[in-house]
C-alpha cells in the first residue's frame, strides 16, 4: 500500500507539470541557459525536481514558466541553480518520492520539489527548514498556509494551486432542463435524467480521480467550518475515524456504480483524460472531472464545440473545489541554506509568481496575484476567491489523503463493499498513527 501510494504521489507530481505544461500561455524565450557557465558564479544553489529543464526548442510552458522565475533568480541574485534530476532508467524500482527522501535524509541537496505525502515526512522527521520567516510566506493563501504546515512549521510553498472540478456540457444540461447539481442528491438525479433520456454514461471516470467526489462530500464541513483545526486534531489523534469522514462520499459512489452511471470496468483501467475525453468531446458523455489546467488546454478539453462549465463537485454545502499543491522545500541542513532561502524567496515573490501565472493562466498561491481565467473556469475560481474549497493534500494530516483514497476507491470498483472499504481506512489510520 505504502509503494502504490508512493506511485500515485509521484504520478500526481510529475502528472500536474505535464499536463499543466500545454494549458495554455504565452511563448517564453527558452534559449537561455538555466545555468550559466560563468567563472564568476560563486554562489550555487542545488535543486532536486522530477524532470530536467527544458531544451532551447522545448514547447513546454509549464517548464518554461518555471525556468524562466529560476532564471530570474540567477540574474538578480547572482547565484547558479544547478538542476539535479530524478529520471526512472538511473533509480530502476524506485519512485521519485522515494529517491527525494533518500536523498533528503542525506542532506544531498538544498531545494526540493515536494509531494504532499513527501512533505509531511520529511517535516514531520526535522529534514525540512521552516520557511515562514521568508517575505514571500506573508502573501499567501490561508489554503497554501494550512496545507503545507507541520508541527507548526510551514515547510512547502507551491508555485501554483491546483484544482479540480466537474466538467460538464452545459448544452446536453439544457436540453434537458437539467440543473447544474449542488449536493450530492442532485447530482444522483442529473445523472437519473440523463440515463432515461438515452446517455449510456453520464459521467465520465478513470482510475485516479474519483476520489475527488469522496474529497469533497467528506471534508466539505471540516474544511469550511468554525472547528478546522481541532477536527483534523481528532483525526491525527485517533479520537475521529477517517472511515466516518469517508462514508458518505463511497455511499455516493456505489450508488453511481450499482445504476450504471459510470462504466466500472473502463474506469478501473483508464488512465485520466485518454478514456473518458473522447467521448466528452464528442458529446456521449456529458460530465467529467478533471483539474483546471484541462480547461485550457487543447490536447485535453480547452477546445470543445459545446458551452462547457467548470464547476465544483456536489456536497452539503455545495458545489465544492477540491485543491492539491505540490511545493518547494528546503532542507533544514542544506550546504547552501542562506543562498536556498534567497532563491526560494525570489521565485515565489508576488512579481515572479504573477509571471509563473501569465505564462500558465493557473491560480496563485498569493493572494495578491490573481488569474484571468476564460469563462469556463469562473464558476470554479469563484468559489475559490470566496473561500470554498476542500484540500486533496494536507501534511497537517497524519494520515496521506490523495493516493490512500485513490486505491481504496479502486478497491470498491473492482467489488468491494462499502463495508470493506471502511475497514480498509480503519487499517491505514491506524498502521499511520502507530509510526
Amino acid at each position: 500500500m505504502k509503494k502504490k501510494t508512493s506511485q500515485i504521489a509521484g504520478i500526481l507530481l510529475t502528472g500536474l507539470l505535464l499536463m499543466s505544461a500545454s494549458a495554455c500561455g504565452k511563448q517564453a524565450d527558452t534559449d537561455k541557459n538555466l545555468v550559466k557557465d560563468s567563472n564568476n558564479v560563486k554562489r550555487t544553489v542545488n535543486m532536486f525536481t522530477p524532470m530536467e529543464k527544458s531544451n532551447p526548442n522545448a514547447d513546454n510552458s509549464a517548464r518554461t514558466a518555471q525556468e524562466l522565475t529560476v532564471i530570474a533568480a540567477e540574474e538578480a541574485l547572482g547565484i547558479q541553480v544547478e538542476y539535479r534530476t530524478y529520471t526512472a532508467e538511473n533509480y530502476q524500482e524506485k519512485t521519485y518520492d522515494e529517491v527525494l527522501v533518500d536523498r533528503a535524509r542525506s542532506n544531498m541537496d538544498d531545494i526540493y520539489l515536494l509531494n504532499p505525502d513527501t512533505l509531511l515526512l520529511l517535516g514531520s522527521e526535522g529534514y525540512l527548514a521552516d520557511l515562514s520567516g521568508l517575505e514571500s510566506a506573508k502573501n499567501l493563501r490561508e489554503v497554501v498556509k494550512v496545507a503545507n504546515t507541520v508541527n507548526g512549521k510551514l515547510v512547502g510553498i507551491p508555485q501554483e494551486v491546483v484544482a479540480y472540478g466537474l466538467f460538464v456540457n452545459k448544452d446536453t444540461f439544457d436540453q434537458y432542463n437539467i440543473k447544474l447539481p449542488d449536493t450530492p442528491e442532485e447530482f444522483l438525479e442529473c445523472c437519473r435524467v440523463l440515463k432515461e433520456n438515452g446517455i449510456e454514461t453520464p459521467l465520465g471516470a478513470n482510475r485516479w480521480w474519483l476520489e475527488t467526489f469522496v474529497l469533497a462530500q467528506g471534508y466539505a464541513e471540516l474544511y469550511n467550518g468554525d472547528n478546522t483545526d481541532a477536527e483534523i486534531a481528532a483525526l491525527n489523534s485517533g479520537e475521529s475515524k477517517m472511515s466516518d469522514y469517508m462514508r458518505p462520499g463511497f455511499e455516493f459512489l456505489k450508488e453511481l456504480i450499482d445504476n450504471g452511471y459510470i462504466n466500472v470496468e473502463k474506469a478501473y483501467v483508464s488512465e485520466a483524460i485518454e478514456a473518458e475525453g473522447p467521448d466528452f468531446l464528442a458529446g456521449k458523455t456529458p460530465i467529467v472531472m478533471a483539474y483546471w489546467g484541462a480547461a485550457i488546454s487543447e490536447t485535453a478539453y480547452g477546445k470543445t464545440d459545446f458551452n462547457m462549465q467548470v464547476i465544483g463537485f456536489p456536497s452539503s454545502m455545495g458545489q465544492m473545489p477540491v485543491v492539491t499543491l505540490t511545493g518547494f522545500g528546503i532542507s533544514a541542513n542544506a550546504e547552501n541554506l542562506e543562498n536556498a532561502m534567497s532563491t526560494l524567496d525570489f521565485i515565489v515573490s508576488d512579481e515572479m509568481l504573477q509571471l509563473y501565472t501569465d505564462n500558465n493562466h493557473v491560480i496563485s498561491p498569493s493572494r495578491n496575484v490573481n488569474v484571468e481565467c476564460t469563462d469556463a473556469l469562473k464558476p470554479l475560481n469563484d468559489r475559490i476567491n470566496e473561500g470554498f474549497y476542500v484540500l486533496g493534500s494536507n501534511a497537517n494530516m497524519k494520515v496521506e489523503q490523495w493516493g490512500n483514497i485513490c486505491l481504496v476507491v479502486r478497491q470498491l470498483l473492482n467489488g468491494a463493499s462499502v463495508e470493506e472499504c471502511m475497514a480498509e481506512f480503519d487499517r491505514i489510520q491506524a498502521e499511520a498513527l502507530a509510526q
